[in-house]
């Protein structure tokens, strides 16, 4: 069983004020301290919510790097683009001055657009401050997906490039990944789930072995800190 600490409201709306004050603290801390931060967050419809309070939080986001935890292989205008849905969301408002770095770069092949991402990463300080990661019904999370064909390799904490390729059947299109340890090794390492149904499968995950079966069990064990998890039921709007 993985220990996580939970951190459960009312509503989405009460997560999301919740969620951006604890991430705002975290930036404006390493801010203060090493005077720059960067965090990476999910894509999927859940974050919207939590991006719009994030973005005006009163934190010095022009010392702030913002990139992705996984990025689907298609341009940044493509309505399936991770990046697209930071640009509408999360680099708005006072976030507007924050710096992006997208994962998705043109490129012949996957695995060729994965090296070009994770040479750019590089140029981001280890260990990321904040990294907010999402939920799959399958239980995968980031682009840790359990039939993609190198699962059991992206979930093994070993040095190697910031970013990796994935191909899975039930992910659709190629997807680009954070590596685990750059996942893992986050300072501020959080979970944001709604609903009944994704509490479920967190908890059936969280009691399950950590490994390919359950990816998000295995990363929230790998975490080098306490991983928190923010539920609230869905909306109902």
């Amino acid at each position: 069983m993985v220990d996580c600490k939970w951190h459960e409201f009312a509503s989405p709306e009460a997560l999301a004020e919740d969620l951006s004050a604890a991430v705002a603290r975290v930036l404006a801390a390493a801010v203060k301290e090493r005077g720059r931060a960067a965090i990476a967050v999910s894509g999927g419809r859940t974050p919207a919510l939590f991006f719009d309070h994030l973005s005006r939080r009163d934190i010095p986001w022009d010392k702030v790097t913002v990139t992705l935890v996984d990025e689907r292989f298609v341009p940044a205008d493509s309505p399936r683009s991770n990046a697209r849905l930071v640009a509408q969301h999360l680099l708005q408002n006072k976030a507007a001055r924050a710096a992006f770095v997208g994962l998705y770069h043109e490129a012949e092949s996957i695995a060729e657009a994965a090296e070009k991402a994770a040479g750019v990463l590089a140029e981001i300080p280890a260990p990321l401050d904040v990294v907010v990661l999402g939920m799959g019904n399958d239980r995968h999370t980031a682009s840790f997906f359990p039939d993609a064909t190198t699962i059991e390799t992206l979930l093994k904490p070993a040095e190697g490039p910031d970013v990796l390729p994935v191909s899975s059947e039930s992910a659709g299109e190629p997807r680009l990944t954070l590596s685990m340890n750059r996942i893992a090794g986050a300072r501020f390492l959080a979970l944001h789930i709604e609903g009944d149904d994704k509490r479920k499968t967190l908890e059936e995950a969280l009691a399950m072995q950590p490994g390919p079966d359950a990816p998000i069990s295995a990363v929230l064990a790998g975490a080098k800190h306490p991983a928190r998890i923010f539920w609230a039921p869905a909306s109902q709007t």
